[in-house]
């Protein structure tokens, strides 16, 4: 037994030394993110659900969820791409087709699937295919990535209503959720670890001045 121990031990120590040989600590961190890759069953062991919303920047989409009753967790990540263990700087650069998107851990039992719906439209700006607010690009489209046939009818349900209120198109995609892949660890929870600049970049987005004459009026505007 002990000398099993010991070759377990001696495994993991060379595990870690491969990482670190291939990249120091990031290359340490971006291999624990692989490994902890999100499953994309809509529910876990312990009764809870999962919904993936994509609206943009994810520090902001995660701040916006972290506010709902309900939610037990937030991740930001990448989904929607065609290439594996996707980094920032390829996301970024618009090479993998991912979109910038977190992930929602929630307890159905304390709030729905269709009042998070409701939560993200009032937090999107529904009329702008490949951009949100200051952020251009594919990777930045807005996105309903449905985990079972229950979500994508609720989601359609709720675009068909929102779509009422605006005389242009709502160009919102619904879509089955892939492969999520976690986001390096500098952007999880970003608003709360740096609050000034958080702040800073939200309200020189224009974000919530968007929202608000989105949602404040009930009619729609091309101006962006």
């Amino acid at each position: 037994m002990r000398s099993h121990r010991l070759i377990m031990l001696a495994a993991a120590l060379l595990a870690l030394g491969y990482a670190w040989l291939r990249g120091g600590f990031d290359g340490l961190e971006r291999a624990l993110a692989q490994a902890s890759q999100t499953s994309q069953s809509p529910a876990n062991a312990n009764g809870l659900a999962t919904a993936t919303f994509a609206a943009g920047c994810f520090w902001c989409t995660e701040a916006d969820f972290d506010k709902v009753p309900g939610v037990v967790s937030t991740t930001s990540g990448y989904t929607g791409g065609t290439t594996k263990n996707p980094t920032y700087q390829q996301v970024s650069a618009g090479v993998t087709g991912h979109a910038e998107a977190v992930e929602i851990l929630y307890d159905p039992t304390k709030v729905t699937y269709e009042q998070l719906l409701d939560h993200y439209w009032k937090n999107v700006d529904p009329l702008t295919a490949d951009r949100q607010f200051c952020d251009v690009g594919h990777q930045y489209r807005p996105v309903i990535f449905y985990h079972d046939e229950a979500q994508k009818r609720a989601a359609e349900a709720s675009k068909a209503r929102v779509q009422k209120q605006f005389k242009e198109p709502v160009v919102v995609q619904i879509v089955p959720a892939g492969p999520f892949y976690r986001a390096e660890e500098y952007h999880q929870d970003y608003y709360k670890k740096n609050e000034v600049r958080y702040k800073y970049y939200r309200f020189g987005c224009g974000r919530d001045r968007r929202l608000q004459l989105l949602w404040s009026s009930g009619k729609t505007s091309s101006n962006k």
